[in-house]
């Protein structure tokens, strides 16, 4: 690789980086929002609304693909296209059950009458788990397009776009062990 090359992946990562920046400050807004309106939350509480269960199910598949995208960023190191599809394929299937329990949770939540407009507690906790399912949404498309470009570029330049996309998944799966921690878990404890 050139030194021009070198410089230009490197600054993709800073820029990477630096968008993730970002993103940290926009979910550390939300968490504060969600933290300001929980205290007053009635009708109904946190207590109320939660279910452990569908918690704990979607941790486990969130955080396993944590796993499955670091054993796709080490086969992309050793340019093992078959290990790459393979653990890439793994990641958009925990990715996808994981979307399908957020979605399960938030249609449950719906029909027991917890809405979105019902109390500002409901709301900040839509937003907050929304935008986090929303970003799981996007790391999932990103990934099929991954897939898609494995077999047709350069192997040195394809690792770079898989340890990049591995900052944003890691960075993904961060954000919700901070909403077990500080969103879920102090109510179902």
């Amino acid at each position: 690789m050139t030194t021009y090359n070198q410089d230009l992946q490197g600054d993709k990562k800073l820029g990477f980086v630096l968008y993730l920046v970002g993103e940290l400050v926009m979910f550390a807004t939300l968490f504060a929002t969600f933290f300001i309106f929980v205290q007053d939350a009635i009708d109904p509480t946190p207590t109320e609304v939660f279910e452990a269960r569908t918690v704990i199910i979607s941790s486990v598949f969130l955080l396993s693909s944590s796993g499955t995208i670091h054993f796709a960023e080490k086969a992309a190191e050793i340019q093992n296209r078959k290990g790459i599809a393979i653990w890439l394929a793994a990641t958009v299937l925990l990715g996808l059950a994981f979307m399908g329990v957020e979605i399960h949770e938030f249609r449950t939540y719906y029909h027991e009458g917890f809405t979105l407009t019902q109390n500002i507690f409901l709301s900040s906790f839509y937003i907050l788990v929304g935008l986090h399912a929303a970003h799981v949404l996007f790391g999932i498309g990103w990934m099929l397009l991954l897939a898609i470009q494995l077999n047709s570029i350069p192997s040195s330049i394809y690792g770079d776009k898989q340890k990049i996309f591995s900052y944003y998944w890691h960075f993904v799966d961060v954000i919700w062990i901070f909403i077990i921690v500080f969103v879920y878990a102090p109510y179902l404890i």
